[in-house]
């Protein structure tokens, strides 16, 4: 763990008890239900905790509550039923298994299992039109979760989720289904170096692996006769708004990227700023326990700086105003650096969840990714700014919020 991490714990353990999940993530439940948790079952687990400490027995809890009432339904032959509840509880069980920073540690490996068993049973009783993929990757092993369209589809798009760095494969599940899959698209939800299941079979991340893990992903679908090999897109939050940059500009393959929250700047905020337990998480990914050498060896090579000029297909990028990890102006001087044809939308007094818009921004980069990947938002030069207001408005022709008066400290970034 970082010293901050160490150090600071008892201030996050009172934040949790005062202000349950939101005083650490404003608004994250609007994210959390995007990622198939029910908004019941998040106050059920809330209610329990007190500490951080408290988290794994919380998420677990819950998780077997629905799980056992799955199995209820599906004994009784109530099939649609049995699925929403094994997806409910596959989540949860994602939650307790993520909440343990140990990987030998007996207890993350039995949730890990019922997260599994959970995400079987939900295949089955729908199909099979979500099925376990496990790769070979640089003498390990990468998982994910191939999420299929109802009947047959044959040269279909496709979509990769990136999860963030807290999250897992299984996090996409109820989002590949009703963003993706029900309308023709094939979805990968899928976890990289340093992520889930990668992680337990000792993958950890490092400057690059990510994105040759991405690449992999994309030799896989293009192999499947489902999916048109021209048109696979990627859909990325948070750590995977960074990552799916770095693969875009390093595999030309991805044909379009919208990215939301993406970190990006400096890494100062996010690693030295922002709640330690995100510098302590990404330690643990990438298999540190020295902090210095963290910094040294990775963390101080991890910002994009001009890489993002190789990018050659369209991108979006969506990023709360008031973003944790990443200032708004470096995020607006890495979109700047961006030659490809490219969007950019910042959400008003949001933060890095996205919480208050997250339900749209799910829908918006789904169907604006089935529009760049069916051949639209490529004209050269084209450059498409929107500052959305809490009100409800949009200012178009810029990203700029007002009260900067018009001022450049993107430039100053």
């Amino acid at each position: 763990m970082t010293m901050r991490s160490t150090g600071q714990s008892w201030a996050l353990d009172i934040a949790l008890a005062q202000g349950g999940f939101d005083a650490l993530h404003p608004q994250a439940k609007g994210t959390m239900e995007q990622l198939g948790h029910d908004h019941t079952d998040f106050d059920k687990v809330f209610a329990l905790v007190r500490s951080g400490a408290m988290l794994p027995k919380a998420w677990a809890t819950v998780a077997g509550q629905a799980e056992e009432r799955a199995a209820h339904h599906e004994a009784g032959g109530y099939d649609r039923t049995a699925a929403d509840l094994y997806l409910r509880a596959a989540v949860m069980w994602g939650r307790a298994q993520y909440s343990v920073f140990d990987a030998a540690d007996p207890r993350k490996r039995a949730f890990r299992e019922r997260t599994s068993h959970c995400v079987a049973r939900l295949g089955e009783l729908r199909g099979r039109r979500v099925r376990r993929v496990v790769l070979d990757f640089e003498g390990s092993h990468i998982h994910a979760l191939l999420h299929l369209p109802a009947g047959a589809v044959e040269d279909a798009p496709a979509v990769i989720l990136g999860p963030g760095m807290d999250m897992i494969k299984e996090d996409y599940i109820y989002a590949a289904e009703r963003y993706y899959t029900s309308r023709g698209v094939v979805a990968l939800s899928i976890e990289g170096p340093g992520q889930g299941e990668s992680r337990a079979g000792g993958l950890t991340v490092d400057l690059t692996n990510y994105e040759r893990a991405i690449g992999r992903y994309i030799d896989y679908l293009a192999d499947l006769p489902e999916v048109d090999p021209r048109r696979i897109g990627m859909f990325g939050i948070s750590m995977s708004g960074y990552w799916g940059m770095r693969a875009a500009a390093t595999d030309p393959r991805l044909a379009a990227l919208a990215g939301f929250e993406g970190v990006s700047g400096d890494f100062e905020t996010i690693f030295n700023r922002a709640q330690p337990t995100f510098k302590n998480n990404y330690m643990f990914m990438a298999g540190y326990e020295d902090e210095e050498a963290f910094d040294r060896e990775l963390a101080s090579r991890m910002p994009l700086g001009d890489l993002v000029a190789d990018i050659t297909c369209p991108v979006l990028v969506g990023i709360g105003e008031f973003d944790e990890l990443t200032r708004l102006e470096q995020a607006m001087a890495t979109y700047d650096r961006i030659r490809a044809p490219k969007e950019m939308r910042v959400y008003e007094n949001e933060f890095h969840p996205l919480g208050g818009t997250a339900a749209e921004v799910f829908r918006f980069g789904a169907e604006w990714l089935e529009r760049a990947l069916d051949g639209e938002l490529r004209e050269p030069g084209r450059d498409v700014r929107h500052y959305v207001h809490a009100d409800g408005r949009t200012t178009d022709g810029t990203a700029a919020p007002a009260w900067w008066l018009g001022t450049d400290p993107v430039r100053a970034a």
